[in-house]
């Protein structure tokens, strides 16, 4: 059984969660993320918001079963302060999505109006035949 707790690292002044003496959730650069991986706790609450099971977001962070258990204990534990964090970080990258949207909308449009290369036309045929597939499909 997998005992966790908290502990308050006063060099840092960090909080995290421990088992068996090793720092499972740290705070790095990214946020709080899961020790020895780049997946945070902001990757986990998006799929907890999704409702997705316990297994199906393991698998898909490929954390183990160890790992799933501390962050969603982590979560559970500092509920407010993960969520604040989260909806911060939420509205930093739509914010970071509209600012790359606007910066890069010129290059789009002379890229999508650029007539096409001699000799793709076949092959950008087909590509437009199936976008217009896939669209009629969603």
């Amino acid at each position: 059984m997998i005992q966790l707790r908290d502990t308050l690292d006063y060099k840092t002044n960090e909080m995290t969660l421990v088992s068996n003496e090793q720092a499972v959730i740290i705070r790095t650069e990214r946020g709080l993320t899961i020790a020895g991986t780049r997946i945070t706790l902001y990757d986990v609450m998006d799929y907890l918001k999704e409702e997705y099971p316990q297994k199906f977001i393991g698998t898909m962070l490929s954390i183990t079963d160890k790992q799933l258990i501390a962050a969603l204990s982590y979560i559970d534990a500092h509920r407010v302060e993960v969520e604040t964090e989260y909806q911060n970080v939420l509205k930093e990258a739509e914010e970071l999505q509209q600012y790359y949207k606007q910066e890069n909308h010129n290059l789009i449009t002379k890229i999508t109006t650029k007539p096409p290369e001699p000799g793709t036309e076949e092959i950008r045929a087909k590509l437009i035949a199936e976008r217009a597939k896939f669209e009629s499909q969603t």
